[in-house]
């Protein structure tokens, strides 16, 4: 069952506000307001396989079984084509991200979203950096990506604002990377 949330992005900026004003240590808490009778949708393009996508993810507060397979395999390691079973609360908070920022955005830019074991090794003895050894890529848990129009320490902001797992900010690389596991930061 998907959680709708929603608050504009003028709350968003207000509240942001305060806290570099007022220094507050509260929580961005958006308010629930919409029904578990919504559709919830997501754009996305690949800059590595150049696809595109837009579907509804979940209906009536329940998954779509064949958006989410279709979403299995948008997201699947680009470097083998393996496809990995995605976690839906993934989208959801991609999808509360597009609440907060507004309706008329850009799709996200992936630069990565599932990854396998094998690839994550390879990756690892490359030594590119940021690559964890148990990264929650390889468990459908973590996507990597942009939002054309919108600062990466804004898409940040939101993603921290949330609470909803760990958020990494890579500004080098140009990408915020957002995942399900425990609430946590990294990155400048």
């Amino acid at each position: 069952m998907t959680k709708s949330f929603t608050s504009s992005r003028r709350q968003f900026l207000c509240y942001s506000a305060g806290v570099v004003t007022f220094g507050i240590g509260a929580t961005y808490a958006p308010r629930v307001l919409a029904s578990d009778t919504q559709a919830s949708s997501l754009s996305f393009n690949h800059t590595h396989t150049k696809e595109n996508i837009s579907l509804i993810y979940s209906e009536g507060g329940h998954y779509v079984p064949q958006a989410l397979n279709r979403l299995n395999h948008f997201l699947r390691d680009h470097y083998t084509g393996d496809v990995g079973a995605m976690d839906p609360e993934l989208f959801d908070v991609l999808h509360r991200i597009v609440l907060v920022l507004g309706t008329a955005l850009q799709p996200f830019q992936v630069i990565s979203g599932y990854r396998c074991p094998a690839t994550n090794n390879r990756l690892r003895a490359a030594n590119t950096g940021g690559v964890a050894k148990h990264s929650l890529h390889m468990d459908g848990k973590a996507i990597d990506i942009r939002l054309p129009g919108v600062p990466l320490t804004e898409l940040r902001d939101v993603a921290l604002s949330l609470k909803a797992g760990g958020v990494g900010y890579y500004s080098r690389e140009q990408f915020v990377h957002i995942d399900t596991g425990r609430v946590r930061h990294w990155g400048a």
